[in-house]
């Protein structure tokens, strides 16, 4: 049995002598950064830069503090992330660019420079055999991000509507991968429309980079106030989509569902076996910030409540037991009052129907169709950390 990974934690509170910032320079050192060498070596600063209209992903300051230390120590620092599978801001290296600097993280900000890890188109891609891969035998990982000698994840920690939790293996994982490595890892489960549901709004044909949306037929539908009216009905073509669940998100009236089955753990584990591609064979470090815990992704262009309380910032040499550690003291923070995690509990007790694995689960209580746990346990299996950790509090 693996020995428990050491996983430092230090909390929010501030007293005049320190802010934030200098608490987590603090935090990193004394989970032994220090420990890679990195005099003259390049060091990607993996993180999420926000789509515009969100709010809550990490602010830039969180991004300098991490780039000053490095630079202290002798690195070469930038920040990076791949573009995205769906219409949004960041689809290509321009906007993505324009997006992370609307943000506010500009060079003068950070104190390093933003590379788009898959180029212009996101095509830009480096092929990484997988150590013990099941799932992916071949990794498709952005060029730059491969090309850095040390990896540095830098995550917002958050709900997550399919893989249950946004963490450091989803930051890592999902995010490092190219557009045909998101196109990989999404490809095993499609959703499908709730005609009861759909109102005809078209957002998900907006939103939909691949053309699987159409309104080829219509039904009637009674309004509140009895009015009857016609409205088109979205399809969505299996055969198009990529199964990227953008859709998903857009929907406003729950009518577009997640074909899951399998799908969702599948999800999961490609996404640790595209964490083990990009961490294997080379330093790296990982720091997870649980604050403005939102109930979805920052790929969103909003941000709902948090559904829970801001809990603090972590860091440790092991992917695993760093989101192991961020899942487990969030699970034993109280639900924040009028969230989409209150709403959820309401609506499945109303019905009679509490699922057992949400009862006490906050992210599976979010969303009762995503499995957070597979991710960990197929981690742990192919040998990419454990989730068995040492929680050591700096103070």
């Amino acid at each position: 049995m693996a020995e428990p990974a050491k996983v430092y934690y230090i909390n929010l509170r501030t007293h005049g002598r320190e802010s934030q910032l200098d608490k987590l320079k603090r935090l990193i050192r004394r989970a032994g950064i220090e420990q890679i060498d990195f005099e003259n070596k390049f060091v990607a600063i993996k993180i999420h830069f926000g789509e515009l209209g969100n709010l809550s992903f990490l602010r830039p300051n969180y991004a300098r503090a991490v780039a000053d230390v490095v630079k202290e120590l002798g690195g070469m620092p930038f920040l990076t992330d791949c573009n995205t599978l769906y219409v949004g801001s960041r689809k290509n290296a321009l906007e993505h660019i324009d997006c992370a600097y609307q943000n506010g993280f500009t060079p003068y900000a950070t104190g390093c420079q933003v590379i788009i890890a898959d180029g212009l188109k996101g095509t830009d891609e480096t092929l990484v055999p997988v150590k013990n891969g099941e799932y992916v035998q071949e990794a498709k990982i952005g060029h730059a991000l491969m090309d850095a000698d040390i990896v540095i994840s830098l995550t917002h920690f958050k709900g997550h509507e399919q893989a249950g939790f946004g963490g450091c293996m989803k930051n890592l994982g999902m995010g490092g991968g190219s557009r045909a490595g998101k196109m990989e890892q999404h490809a095993a489960g499609k959703p499908s429309v709730d005609e009861a549901k759909c109102i005809g709004c078209r957002a998900c044909e907006r939103i939909c980079a691949h053309g699987a949306v159409s309104f080829p037929t219509t039904r009637e539908r009674t309004l509140k106030n009895g009015r009857v009216v016609e409205s088109p009905v979205a399809r969505i073509d299996h055969d198009r989509c990529l199964g990227c669940g953008r859709c998903i998100g857009a929907c406003n009236q729950d009518a577009i569902e997640p074909d899951y089955d399998a799908a969702a753990d599948v999800l999961n584990y490609k996404i640790a076996e595209y964490t083990q591609a990009i961490v294997q064979d080379r330093p790296s470090f990982h720091i997870s910030l649980a604050i403005d815990v939102s109930p979805n992704c920052d790929c969103h262009p909003e941000n709902d409540t948090p559904i829970v309380p801001d809990i603090g910032m972590f860091a440790s040499f092991d992917p695993v037991a760093i989101d192991q550690a961020c899942i487990d003291m969030a699970l034993a923070m109280p639900a924040m009052p009028d969230t989409v995690l209150t709403e959820m509990r309401e609506k499945l007790e109303a019905a009679g129907e509490v699922p057992e694995h949400c009862e006490h689960d906050h992210f599976n209580m979010t969303h009762p169709d995503t499995n957070w746990r597979s991710m960990i346990e197929h981690g742990e299996k192919i040998g990419l950390g454990t989730s068995a950790y040492e929680l050591i509090e700096v103070k």
